[in-house]
Parts: structure tokens; sequence; C-alpha cells
């Protein structure tokens, strides 16, 4: 495939994601959804997991050390979803595309990679490792925080699919050094 080709391939992909976004996003017309979705936004800012990695302290010896293993794979996800985003700046949503809402305050410019699922997926894989009994209650949450996302025009899907990967490729190297 010549360099006409892989331009005319990605401007398709573009077109078909971008559709993708308006038709998700148009659930922010719908208080009912724009509400849950953007409550499970904003507990993925961080909330949620400082909250688990301070029960997992208070739990005892057994477990308070997965809360430094999350603490500190979330230092590396930080620094690499940073890094990603200085570089790559791809605009968000609704600022690229005028017919996407804005759900939820953005906590910075770029939207490639999501941090938010990043940080999900590989908060979530760590505990889950560790807590497998925490699966229910995370896994969805997760799910929710990936979706959300989406719906509330801050990410495009492949941004959440490229976090979901680096997530799970950040905690999978965490558990190769530090084992459940």
């Amino acid at each position: 495939m010549g360099a006409s080709g892989s331009i005319a391939l990605w401007q398709r992909f573009e077109r078909i994601e971008q559709s993708l976004c308006l038709r998700v996003n148009r659930g922010c017309r719908y208080p009912w959804v724009k509400g849950p979705f953007s409550v499970v936004s904003r507990l993925g800012d961080g909330g949620i997991w400082y909250l688990l990695m301070l029960v997992l302290v208070v739990n005892g010896e057994s477990t308070a050390w997965v809360a430094g293993q999350m603490a500190a794979t979330g230092i590396v996800g930080t620094a690499i979803y940073k890094g990603l985003k200085e570089r790559l700046v791809r605009e968000r949503p609704y600022i690229a595309h005028a017919g996407i809402e804005l759900g939820a305050a953005p906590l910075d410019r770029y939207s490639f990679p999501s941090g938010h699922t990043l940080h999900a997926v590989c908060f979530t894989l760590l505990a889950v490792a560790h807590v497998p009994g925490l699966a229910p209650l995370l896994v969805p949450f997760t799910l929710l925080v990936a979706a959300s996302r989406v719906v509330l025009g801050l990410h495009y899907p492949s941004d959440v699919i490229a976090g979901a990967v680096i997530g799970a490729m950040v905690a999978g190297a965490s558990l190769a050094v530090w084992p459940a």
C-alpha cells in the first residue's frame, strides 16, 4: 500500500471513529445518561482508587503492599500517558468536532491515550490479581469509566482502547516484577 492508500485508510478510520463518537455522545442529551457517566468519570479521576488503596492498607499486612504496588504503577502509568499526550497532541473529540458535546470537564487538553482508562484497567488488574473477590465490583466500574470517556465527548474509542492496552501492559509488567 502506497502513501496515498495509507492516508485514505487513515481518513476512513477517522470518519468511522468520529461517527461512532457522535452517536455515543448523544447520550449527553439525557440527564439520566449524562449524570451517572459524569459521576463515574469523576470517581475515575482517582478518588475511588485512592479509597481502594486506603482500604487495602487498613485491611492489614496481607493487602497493604498491594496498595504500594498500585501507587508505584500509578506513577508509571501517569508518566506514560502524560508523555504520550505531550508528544501526540490529539485534540479531544469535543474540540475537534462541533457536533460532539462536552459532558464533563477534562483534566487536560489532549485526548490520546485515555489516562482514566489506563489507570482503571491497571488498578483493576492488580487489585483482582491479589484479591479476586474485588472483580465483581471493579470490572464493571472499569468498563463504565472507559465508556464514560467516549459518552462525555472526552475521548475517541481508540484513545480508550490504547489506554486499556497500556494499562494492561503496565499491570502485567508490575505483576511480573511483583507477583500476586
